[in-house]
Formats: C-alpha cells, structure tokens, sequence
C-alpha cells in the first residue's frame, strides 16, 4: 500500500533539526533523536534527507533564507541604506541577546565540519560569503568611498555580537555595537573634508 503524501513532513523535520542543531550543536543531535522529536518515521526522514549531511546543509540554507528575510523587512522599514545597515546590525544585536542564544550558526558549522570540501563546510562558506556580498551591495548604495570595506566591518561587528552577544547582554556588546555600527557607516559615507 502507498504511503500518502505528507506535504508539511520537510519542513517539520526541517524545523526540530533546527531547533536541535542550533541547541546542542549538529554532531550531538542524532538522526534517530530528530525521528523522534518530528513524529516521522526514519523511511519518511530519508525520502526528504538522503543523509544528515543534506539535513545539516537545508539547515544553513534556511539560515539564508532567514537572512534575506530580514534584509527585505529592513528596506521596507527602514529608509536609505545607510540606516538599514545599521538596522541589520540592530536586528543581530536584538537576536544575539536572547535567551538560549548559542552562536552563529554558520561559524558553529565550521567548527564541526572543518574539512574544507565537506558539504557542510561549503555551504556554510557560501552563506557567509551570501551575506558578504549582500551587506556590500548596500554599501555601494550609500556612496561610500570604500563599499567593500565598509561591508567588511559591519561584518566584523555582526560576527562580534553572534560570538559574543549572549555572553556580554544587551547593555554591553549589543549596545555597543550598534553605536559602533553607527559610528562605522557615517564615517564611511561622510564627504571627504567634512
């Protein structure tokens, strides 16, 4: 007998590995700890993930997806690129203080998977490299001298606030980072002699 169709079934799976990932790191979370949490079977797991380097890698998609997401609440929230770069580092310095924060993901998945050529790896290396160029394609809309640097630094603040955030709070690198972030795009956008 055929089994019927369970359209919501990649996602759920999807959603606890997440969840579990994200709270216990990917090399700690079985594939049998995630049948048992998404209520599927370990036949169903493996039509949607072939293996949990696919799982692990939808994972860090989904972690860009995340990101455009909030690249596109920005704009529409948020005038000039300028005060939406701000904004981005605004919105990881509100992200990185929560509760049960443990990091960035990306960086959580290199230090797991530190063989340049592992799938994980690769994927985690074009997120990074994604949000790379979509922090400098904003850049150049501000008319900064230097697009490519500018990009670079609020890169090194967000990377800062996922590595620390959680540890120093809100009032501490959260707040700091963002006057930070302020100081950095102002200053890159500034008319030379002004």
């Amino acid at each position: 007998m055929p089994r019927k169709p369970d359209p919501g079934a990649r996602d759920r799976i999807l959603d606890v590995a997440c969840q579990l990932f994200n709270a216990h790191g990917v090399h700690a979370v079985g594939m049998q700890q995630i049948i048992d949490e998404a209520g599927c079977g370990k036949n169903l797991l493996y039509r949607e993930f072939q293996t949990k380097d696919d799982l692990v890698a939808a994972y860090i998609r989904r972690g860009r997806r995340e990101w455009v997401a909030n690249l596109e609440e920005t704009a529409q929230q948020v005038d000039g690129p300028a005060d939406q770069l701000v904004a981005l580092v605004a919105r990881v310095a509100e992200e990185s203080t929560r509760p049960g924060f443990r990091g960035c993901f990306i960086y959580n998945a290199y230090a797991e998977f530190p063989e340049t050529e592992h799938p994980v790896n690769r994927a985690a290396a074009e997120n990074l490299e994604f949000i790379r160029e979509s922090l400098y394609a904003l850049a150049r809309s501000t008319g900064a001298a230097d697009p490519r640097t500018l990009a670079d630094r609020l890169l090194l603040i967000i990377d800062g606030l996922k590595a620390n955030g959680s540890a120093m709070g809100r009032a501490g690198a959260a707040a700091a980072a963002v006057t930070f972030a302020e100081d950095t795009v102002r200053d890159a956008v500034r008319p030379i002699g002004a």
